[in-house]
C-alpha cells in the first residue's frame, strides 16, 4: 500500500505537467496586434494590400469584415478577403501609399487610404473596432476618384 501510495504521488504531478505543457502546444499563436494602437493595424492594412505581406491577416480582420468596391459593387467576407490577399502576396505594387485617421472616438476607428498609382488612386475608407482582441478592421470601401 505503501509503495503504491508513493507512485500516486509522483505520478499526479507528472499528469500535470503533461496536460499543461500539451495545452500550451494546442493554444493559438498569441495576437501581435492585441494590444497596439489602430495607426499600426492601419500600417499592417496597407503592408498587406500594397506589399503583399499576410503575416499579420488573421489577427488583422474582424469575424464579420465586409469588403466593397463601390465602383462596381463587388463585395467580399473575410474568407474570401484573405483568399485575394494571400493571391497576391508578395506583390510590391508601384506606388506611393498613404493613410490618415479621420475620426477616432472610443472603440471606433475611421481611416482614409490613399494608394496612388502612375495611372490612377485606389482610396479605401477603412473602419477598425475594438473589441477584446484589440483594434481591428471591420469594414474596407474602395472607390477609384
Amino acid at each position: 500500500m505503501r509503495t503504491t501510495l508513493k507512485t500516486t504521488w509522483r505520478t499526479i504531478p507528472a499528469a500535470l505537467i503533461m496536460v499543461t505543457s500539451l495545452s500550451s502546444f494546442a493554444s493559438e499563436k498569441a495576437n501581435p496586434l492585441k494590444n497596439v494602437e489602430s495607426d499600426i493595424v492601419i500600417g499592417s492594412y496597407m503592408d498587406a494590400v500594397t506589399v503583399g505581406s499576410i503575416d499579420l491577416n488573421k489577427f488583422l480582420f474582424a469575424d464579420d469584415f465586409q469588403y466593397s468596391n463601390v465602383n462596381n459593387n463587388d463585395s467580399a467576407g473575410k474568407k474570401e478577403y484573405i483568399k485575394y490577399l494571400k493571391a497576391n502576396k508578395g506583390n510590391k505594387y508601384d506606388c506611393k501609399s498613404s493613410y490618415e485617421i479621420l475620426s477616432q472616438d472610443g472603440k471606433v476607428c475611421v481611416a482614409k487610404a490613399t494608394i496612388a498609382f502612375d495611372n490612377f488612386t485606389r482610396v479605401d475608407y477603412i473602419t477598425l473596432n475594438q473589441g477584446k482582441d484589440g483594434w481591428k478592421v471591420s469594414k474596407v470601401e474602395t472607390t477609384y476618384p
